[in-house]
């Protein structure tokens, strides 16, 4: 069975002192004492001694976490080694020098970006060589009610070419609604859709964090907030209107559904994040240790980190790419980032026959990342009178841009002809 890996296995020693890489410059010892009776009662002594000079790093660090001795207790300790960023191959030597920045505000994602946008638009890669020309484009920041600045984009069709409908797109977990969305967004817009996106907080290039969701919920309320007033522009105004989100995005997706089920035209979800399968979850003591500590110290990276690459791109040519999108987030998962994808699930999970709009879900069927037989299970359980589950066999996470050149096109094609005969009839 393929599984959400949302959660990786910790690396676990027993009865040993290690230390946690929280980043490239910063390390923390963390010792975790739990009672073998962790299902009925729960103690923990966390007192930590913070440095305020280090208060600009990731997490709150240096800590020392000392715990007081419990009786029947078993010293146990998670080890995590930071990810080091790897060289580039094919770039200058500056060029590398700009990617290896520390990414972790705004900032510094715009500047490596502005830096390889004319790397990106060489790329032998099918979305940069066939994406169509013409399409009129828009980048903007606009800043939302919680005071984050917001990095949007649109993509229009060429002038004289009547638009049939808007498209709203949600990015995955780590990426960004530029790089290989860019050939994607081209495409669809070039059939006569307006397609309009946006950063969410801590990634891509608007405020935040890198990486660091505090709340899933105000995720799905910024996408609310941005898209409702794209929505009232007047060249979209009186066209249907549908949410599109891919992986986590679709997630993201599902509960802006579920918050406003009579807004949107439809929803169209791609290798979508909406339940954890039960053999990748932690263990129930984990899971507590992780909850508790993910209050203490929310923007700490204790989750080991797992190079899916070659678990999203099937086609070996085109994983080299994947390198150049150098402002996504490529390292240890949050602490508090983790949970809240977690509850996220969960929720989803108890919600699916509230799920009533025009539903598209797309899959590989080898996909390992999210479980193509939870899409299986959303397409049965959704109340929508009218759903389309598509599996597409051998395929990986992502169909949409890391599957042999015919593949990426079969994809990009089912959707536009779902947009297109939901905007026509």
């Amino acid at each position: 069975m393929n599984r959400i890996e949302v959660f990786p296995k910790f690396n676990i020693v027993q009865n040993k002192k290690h230390h946690v890489q929280c980043s490239s410059s910063v390390t923390m010892e963390l010792s975790l004492t739990a009672t073998h009776r962790f299902g009925s009662q729960n103690h923990f002594s966390l007192p930590l001694e913070h440095n305020p000079q280090n208060h600009h790093h990731l997490c709150p660090i240096p800590i020392s976490t000392k715990l007081k001795k419990l009786p029947n207790t078993t010293k146990t300790t998670l080890r995590v080694s930071a990810k080091k960023k790897s060289t580039i191959e094919g770039i200058s030597d500056e060029l590398n020098s700009i990617a290896s920045l520390n990414l972790d505000f705004a900032p510094s994602r715009r500047q490596v970006r502005e830096a390889f946008t004319h790397v990106h638009q060489q790329l032998d890669h099918f979305l940069f060589k066939t994406a169509p020309a013409g399409i009129i484009t828009q980048e903007w920041y606009e800043r939302n009610s919680r005071g984050l600045e917001i990095f949007c984009k649109s993509w229009m069709p060429e002038h004289g070419v009547a638009i049939k409908g808007a498209l709203f797109f949600c990015h995955g977990y780590g990426s960004t609604c530029t790089f290989f969305f860019e050939g994607i967004a081209r495409r669809i817009a070039a059939s006569g859709f307006g397609v309009y996106a946006m950063d969410f907080p801590g990634f891509g290039l608007s405020e935040g964090l890198h990486g660091y969701i505090p709340s899933f919920d105000d995720l799905v309320d910024d996408a609310i907030e941005f898209y409702t007033k794209i929505k009232a522009r007047p060249e979209v105004r009186d066209l249907p209107q549908f949410i599109f989100g891919q992986s986590m995005g679709g997630a993201i997706a599902l509960k802006a559904h579920l918050k406003q089920p009579n807004d949107w035209d439809g929803v169209i979800l791609v290798a979508p994040m909406c339940k954890i399968s039960e053999g990748m979850l932690p263990s129930t003591t984990i899971l507590k240790v992780l909850t508790f500590l993910s209050k203490m110290m929310p923007k700490a990276k204790l989750f080991p980190y797992k190079d899916l690459t070659a678990l999203i791109i099937r086609e070996p040519g085109k994983r080299k790419w994947a390198g150049y999108n150098v402002i996504s987030y490529d390292d240890q998962t949050r602490l508090r980032t983790g949970m809240e994808l977690l509850r996220a699930t969960q929720d989803i999970e108890s919600q699916l026959e509230k799920v009533s709009a025009p539903l598209l879900i797309l899959h590989g069927a080898e996909d390992k990342v999210t479980d193509p037989l939870v899409s299986q299970y959303l397409y049965e359980k959704a109340s929508s009178k009218d759903k389309t589950l598509k599996i597409y066999e051998g395929g990986y996470h992502g169909i949409m841009e890391g599957e042999p050149d015919e593949r990426i096109s079969a994809v990009h094609s089912d959707i536009i002809s779902w947009l297109e005969f939901r905007c026509t009839r």
